[in-house]
């Protein structure tokens, strides 16, 4: 006669822990704010690198952005986020180039700068910082950044409440023994550096 089956208790699994933050969910439109400050916060938890975007021609401008990112080395391409309400995205789409000037960690009176909605217009908001005319482009280029990258306006694309700019790089420069300015958490500072206080960058 054979032995009766060996019933094996089922395996006990361990409790699910909460998450340590509160989900959050998308707003609808015509929802309040809340939620919108919340991803807000929730994407300032990547830190940037932080930097001024600039066009050049009759009326020169430059805006501070940390919406900026390498796309493609071959061709090599370059890619800024402006948001529509800006004046600089209207720039950007008159502007056969611009330049990017990537900040250095001694330069966040540079990134307020550029930040500030009173600065003067056209070329004397340019008064305040040292530059010069890109070789390439003549888009004015930032005296003391970290790396410059002087662009041909390739493409542009809708992006929501942004208008995202590529741009295929056409002349580049940089000083890699000096440290980046970051944005992280609504703060500037550096790797090593907390930041000290709030920045609005775009």
């Amino acid at each position: 006669m054979s032995a009766p089956p060996v019933r094996r208790a089922a395996a006990q699994r361990p409790p699910v822990p909460a998450p340590p933050f509160p989900a959050a969910r998308l707003a609808a439109p015509g929802e309040g704010a809340g939620e919108e400050r919340r991803l807000r916060r929730a994407f300032g938890s990547f830190p940037t690198g932080v930097t001024v975007v600039t066009v050049g021609g009759a009326v020169p401008r430059g805006m501070t952005a940390n919406s900026f990112t390498s796309v493609s080395l071959d061709p090599p391409l370059v890619l800024v986020c402006v948001a529509k309400e800006a004046r600089m995205r209207g720039s950007l789409a008159a502007a056969p180039d611009f330049a990017v000037s990537v900040l250095g960690a001694d330069q966040e009176h540079v990134a307020r700068h550029f930040a500030d909605r009173s600065r003067p217009p056209g070329a004397d908001q340019f008064d305040a910082v040292d530059w010069f005319p890109g070789p390439a482009t003549g888009a004015p280029v930032l005296t003391g950044a970290v790396a410059h990258f002087e662009c041909r306006a390739w493409r542009s694309y809708d992006g929501g409440d942004h208008t995202l700019h590529v741009g295929r790089v056409l002349s580049w420069q940089e000083a890699p023994d000096r440290d980046t300015l970051l944005f992280h958490r609504g703060r500037l500072g550096s790797i090593g550096r907390p930041g000290r206080s709030p920045g609005a960058v775009a």
